[in-house]
């Protein structure tokens, strides 16, 4: 008996329920599922660790355990130094109020003088800013709040994860027909070479960036290069929203702790070249190349990531669209979607290749 076709205003429309559906879900239960996609990203990123000592006979907890201990140790040397440049820069708050003070006053007459905005209407103005942006502090201290919470959910899913990583893999090759067995070993294959290959070039790629950031900015007298430069650094996880957020803090603290605009204009020259040298030559060398997701997508994704699961889903928007594009790429139904995420150009589009075909048979 032949498969019933159903019209394309009736599958679309079921699909795009799915979809909605599924964001929902997501978004509602963002408290569970944003640790889990933590965890399993540092499960596939930890495996080659774990599968060594696995190679050299070391118990299966074992191994797991000196693998979360090793990942613990890098971790918290990271955050020893970050916060090590924070003591620091917290000890001149009080000299950076004074200065930010005196230049807001300077700014507020500027205004008054030239826009014709007396100082009063200035100050509703920020008041009512101030006030629109209670929302964001509490969303921002939610995010605070969230991300502590994933810190201590995260060894412990990150040890299941690993404890049941056969009993996984057999759970996804048995809920498919033994004849797909070897696509979806391909895809399991590919997931996790890509994974591992694109969160290395990162973790690479943002020591690089940091380097580069702090020599810039410790050149440029800039105070505070070496922690202005890892947060810059790291916000360049975050495609093309982070870079912007990064060139604005180290121009914001050289306004308040130097005089003159040489500074600043040297700042944004610096950070261009090595955003230039990053997108060009340092991604394309060292983050890998079996990530290829077109610009367009990467926008779009980062900001639905952001919509649904804040900070966190800017972070995971990236790996996960690259999993559904290996994903795509294996099942010949979905190759067109996979070849929309990726980032090969067409000369030509595939309407006047038919059209043209069309033309030759019709003249024979």
């Amino acid at each position: 008996m032949p498969d019933k076709e159903y019209p394309f205003y009736l599958k679309s429309t079921v699909i795009l329920f799915g979809i909605a559906l599924l964001a929902l879900i997501l978004y509602t239960l963002q408290d569970i599922m944003v640790p889990l996609a933590f965890a399993m990203i540092f499960a596939i990123l930890l495996n080659p660790l774990y599968n060594w000592f696995q190679k050299h006979k070391v118990p299966n907890i074992l191994s797991i355990l000196i693998t979360l201990f090793l990942a613990t140790i890098v971790l918290a040397a990271i955050l020893y130094f970050l916060s090590a440049q924070v003591s620091t820069f917290s000890e001149t708050l009080p000299l950076l109020k004074e200065k930010f003070g005196t230049i807001s006053t300077a700014f507020g007459s500027w205004t008054e003088e030239h826009l014709g905005i007396t100082i009063q209407k200035q100050i509703e103005l920020l008041n009512e800013a101030l006030n629109s942006s209670k929302a964001f502090v509490g969303s921002t201290l939610s995010t605070v709040v969230g991300t502590l919470s994933i810190l201590f959910l995260l060894p412990v899913y990150i040890f299941l994860f690993l404890f049941y990583k056969t009993l996984i893999l057999n759970f996804l090759f048995e809920v498919f027909d033994e004849k797909n067995s070897k696509q979806v070993s391909d895809i399991l294959k590919e997931t996790k070479s890509a994974v591992q290959s694109y969160m290395i070039g990162l973790l690479i790629e943002t020591l690089i960036i940091a380097t580069l950031n702090s020599i810039a900015l410790s050149l440029l007298g800039v105070k505070y290069a070496i922690l202005l430069g890892v947060i810059g650094a790291l916000l360049n996880l975050i495609p093309y929203i982070g870079g912007v957020i990064a060139i604005a803090l180290p121009v914001l603290i050289a306004t308040v702790t130097s005089d003159g605009y040489h500074t600043q204009l040297g700042i944004l020259i610096a950070y261009i070249i090595i955003q230039f040298v990053d997108n060009n030559i340092i991604i394309p060398r060292i983050v890998s190349s079996k990530v290829q997701i077109n610009a367009l997508i990467s926008i779009i994704t980062v900001l639905l990531g952001s919509a649904l699961w804040g900070v966190a889903g800017m972070f995971l928007s990236i790996p996960f669209i690259a999993i559904l594009k290996i994903i795509f790429d294996r099942i010949p139904e979905l190759k067109a979607w996979g070849k929309l995420l990726g980032d090969t150009v067409p000369t030509r589009h595939i309407g006047e290749i038919w059209n043209k075909r069309k033309t030759r048979k019709a003249a024979k």
